[in-house]
């Protein structure tokens, strides 16, 4: 059902990359890690941060923070490329 990617009219099938290519239609807006704010999960490898977006990438998030969930190392002044801007997580309790 797939022709070989040599053809000059190949397309690969949506349900395949639809979701990667949906994903990237808002772009990538730069977060900056203001502070660790502790480790989460059931083995503690997420590590909690409140993150400042920052106004190069995003001018209209410029200012505003939210609290994400990181999973690798991070500490404060690192800077974060999130794909996706609208959730924030659960504080830690």
């Amino acid at each position: 059902w797939l022709k070989p990617s040599s053809a000059p009219d190949f397309k690969p099938p949506s349900f395949l990359f639809g979701p990667l290519l949906a994903m990237d239609a808002g772009g990538v807006k730069l977060a900056k890690v203001e502070k660790v704010l502790g480790r989460t999960g059931s083995r503690g490898g997420v590590i909690q941060v409140r993150v400042m977006f920052m106004t190069e990438s995003a001018p209209e998030l410029a200012g505003r923070s939210l609290i994400r969930n990181v999973k690798g190392p991070v500490r404060e002044g690192d800077i974060l490329a999130l794909l996706e801007t609208e959730r924030e997580a659960r504080r830690l309790r």
